[in-house]
């Protein structure tokens, strides 16, 4: 064994909270690639399922980070020009004369597969360290 890993007993406990501080690093940087891998499939799922008259609202949604720190990242998945028909759609709607329009979801599904994936990838990420 070389020098380099040996370690003297009176600094073994600042060479394990080196270790651990470099491996929460590399959690850290794991976790927000992961959710940003994650944004962007939910984004193309969402556009994949999405009602397309004239493929203008489908075309709308995008990834945004709405909350970044050291230690975490939040993005959401939204439709930047047509938001207000993204619940009627999502959810369907009274119609004028009577009666309910036929839901069309299109973003729940899409969350629920994001929700998979970024568990499956965040767990695949901590494993190959």
């Amino acid at each position: 064994m070389s020098s380099q890993n040996n370690v003297n007993v009176g600094d073994l406990s600042k060479a394990v909270i080196e270790q651990l501080q470099e491996y929460g690093q590399l959690a850290t940087d794991d976790m927000k690639r992961c959710v940003k891998e994650t944004g962007k499939f939910v984004k193309k799922e969402i556009q994949r399922n999405a009602p397309a008259k004239s493929g203008k609202y489908k075309k709308s949604f995008t990834v945004k980070t709405t909350a970044e720190s050291a230690a975490s990242i939040q993005q959401t998945v939204h439709s930047s020009k047509r938001w207000m028909l993204t619940h009627l759609l999502e959810k369907g709607h009274a119609k004028r004369g009577g009666g309910r329009t036929r839901a069309l979801p299109h973003i729940a599904p899409a969350e629920e597969l994001g929700q998979v994936k970024l568990e499956q990838d965040i767990i695949k990420a901590l494993q190959s360290h």
